[in-house]
Order: C-alpha cells, then sequence, then structure tokens
C-alpha cells in the first residue's frame, strides 16, 4: 500500500526516522534521515553532510515522519560520532577561536567596517565559514577572505549575518536583564511588528520595545495570541457601560485578566468582563 502523500510504501514509512540536529547551542534545527543508525538518542553528536562539508551536530528530537512530510528530501545521517571525531571537533573549535582572531586583526588591518562575531571550521578543516555583521549594506571583503586563506590554508567563505543573528550568536544579557532569548533558547527568530506592542498595551517608546539588536523585541510574540483572543471579549477604550456601580466609561483594557478599567464619576474601578455590559450607542 503506497502512502499519499509521500508515494512511499506504508511500511517504509513506518520504519523512517528523521533526527533533528543543531550546530550552535540554540540554533536552528535541521532535519535528517536517521533510518540507518541504530539506537540514535537526543544528546548524541552525529555525522553528517552538509552544503559547508562533513559536520557534526547534536541530536536534539529523534521521531517519526509527520503526516505528509516528504521524508525522501531528507539526507542521511552517516553514523554517530566516534570518540575521534569528537576530540576532531574540540580541536577545531580551538582553531576556530584562534581564527576569529586572526579575522578582527586582518578586518582592524584593512579598515573594515565589520564585526567578525563567529569562526565555523568543517569537521577535516579544510573550509572556514566567517560570519560578520555590518551597518553598510554592501561592503567589498573579498581582500580580507584572501588574507585570510593565504595565513590558515583554507578555503574561506565570508558571510554577512543580520543584527538580529548577531546578537544571537554573541549571547549576553537582554534589555530585561536576563540571557537573551535568541542565544537561550529560540532556535528561530519569528517576525515581529509595531501592531504586536499596541494590542498588548505596550509603551512604544523605543527603550520599551527594542532588544540589544536594535529591533522589536522577540518576547513580543510570546504572549500575542492570548492577547488577541482576550481582548476579544473586551469592550473597547471610551466605550459607555453599565456596571454595578453605576454607569460609566471604558478607560483601560486589563486582557489577561479578562478585565477593565471603568470611569464612574470621580472612581477608577477594575471590572470583570462578566461584570460590564456595553451600552448601545
Amino acid at each position: 500500500m503506497t502512502h499519499p502523500n509521500t508515494g512511499s510504501t506504508l511500511s517504509d514509512f513506518s520504519e523512517t526516522l528523521v533526527a533533528g540536529v543543531r550546530f550552535q547551542p540554540s540554533g536552528k534545527v535541521y532535519h535528517f534521515d536517521a533510518s540507518e543508525v541504530e539506537d540514535l538518542r537526543p544528546g548524541d553528536f552525529a555525522l553528517v553532510e552538509t552544503v559547508r562539508g562533513a559536520q557534526l551536530g547534536e541530536v536534539v528530537t529523534v521521531r517519526p515522519p509527520r503526516r505528509g512530510e516528504d521524508v525522501r528530501t531528507l539526507k542521511p545521517i552517516k553514523r554517530r560520532a566516534a570518540g575521534r571525531e569528537l576530540a576532531l571537533r574540540q580541536w577545531w573549535q580551538k582553531r576556530e577561536e584562534e581564527a576569529l582572531e586572526l579575522a578582527r586583526q586582518e578586518a582592524d588591518r584593512l579598515g573594515l567596517p565589520i564585526k567578525v562575531v563567529v569562526a565555523e571550521y568543517t569537521l577535516d578543516g579544510k573550509r572556514l565559514t566567517l560570519l560578520y555583521g555590518s551597518e553598510e549594506r554592501h561592503y567589498d571583503v573579498s581582500e580580507l577572505g584572501r588574507r585570510l586563506q593565504r595565513e590558515l590554508k583554507s578555503r574561506v567563505e565570508l558571510l554577512k549575518i543580520g543584527p538580529r543573528d548577531q546578537a544571537k550568536l554573541m549571547g549576553g544579557c537582554g534589555a530585561c536583564g536576563g540571557p537573551r532569548c535568541c542565544s537561550h533558547f529560540l532556535p528561530e527568530f519569528t517576525s515581529i511588528s509595531i501592531k504586536m506592542a499596541k494590542k498588548q498595551g505596550v509603551s512604544l517608546h523605543p527603550s520599551a520595545i527594542t532588544g540589544m539588536c536594535d529591533r522589536l523585541r522577540c518576547c513580543l510574540h510570546y504572549e500575542y495570541d492570548q492577547y488577541v483572543d482576550a481582548l476579544r471579549d473586551l469592550p473597547r477604550r471610551k466605550r459607555r457601560v453599565k456596571t454595578p456601580y453605576g454607569e460609566g466609561t471604558v478607560i483601560d483594557l486589563v486582557p489577561l485578566k479578562h478585565a477593565v478599567i471603568v470611569s464612574i464619576e470621580d472612581r477608577r474601578v477594575e471590572l470583570s468582563v462578566e461584570e460590564v455590559e456595553p451600552l448601545s450607542r
């Protein structure tokens, strides 16, 4: 019997396992076919082939395919990482620190207005990827790449990243004083808009809604859906309502408490949505 979405037989579908693998802490999770690796578990390190070459990644999930998921497009996990490969990974991580420092020094010598944030070697050391941020829209970094290739004897690729990715990779504390969400637990960024701040009644002053990346804070998305749902049941501001204490005007909303603040004569009263009745206009 053939699965209607993938074209594979149902027996093949049931035997397939999909592994989620990430290459950086709190980084994006990429999916691979783990069917040929016996007893692969979250926390294991696995050898996979990527567009940048062979890399080791940490397995974070192992699951059956989701309905409609085309597993035929997934690259296979080659094998669970051996002790030698884990040691080699640690060795290249030390070289990454040295390469990062060298790249920053050379960028300064060339007067480039960029900040090199991360250096990543492939497992065989033949390829080095450098991620950098810059406020300039376009800037020629080819000379920097040539100098580093001569010095490091590896193929060097320089990739520009946006301010949100730069803040994520640098880590540190967020505007709230705690660890940055993007560095701590967010694998991917979500689109954020000013509308989300307005719906939640957050001050639109830049210091209240922008993160360390100078972009809208990721946390504006966390409770947005709950606010949208709660606001559906609440009367709008300036609406006249009837309450147990008399008629008044809604002057503020408390969405997550399903409550409103009503001005009744010279008093401000917080009432649940069940205690107010909008008056016809």
